[in-house]
């Protein structure tokens, strides 16, 4: 699906509707744009950008660790020192 917008003074642009709800964003949202290697841009909602980056910091965690892994740790150094 293809959709247009016209850019207005200040370089502001309307986002259509229809794109608007596939994305998931509403008034005050934060949107993302990406170039990409090809030169193409891409928009995404500033939450899936994020949502990426916390799956991909998630899949380089070997071992899940949680708060209380985290405690016992310091603990068992503290009693080291």
């Amino acid at each position: 699906m293809t959709h247009s917008a016209k850019i207005v003074k200040g370089g502001k642009i309307v986002i259509p509707a229809d794109v608007r709800r596939q994305l998931g964003v509403v008034d005050g949202d934060r949107i993302v744009f990406e170039r990409r290697e090809d030169g193409t841009i891409v928009m995404r909602s500033h939450i899936d950008v994020v949502r990426d980056i916390q799956r991909s910091v998630r899949a380089k965690i070997k071992v899940p660790f949680t708060v209380d892994d985290f405690i016992a740790e310091r603990r068992t150094e503290a009693e080291r020192e």
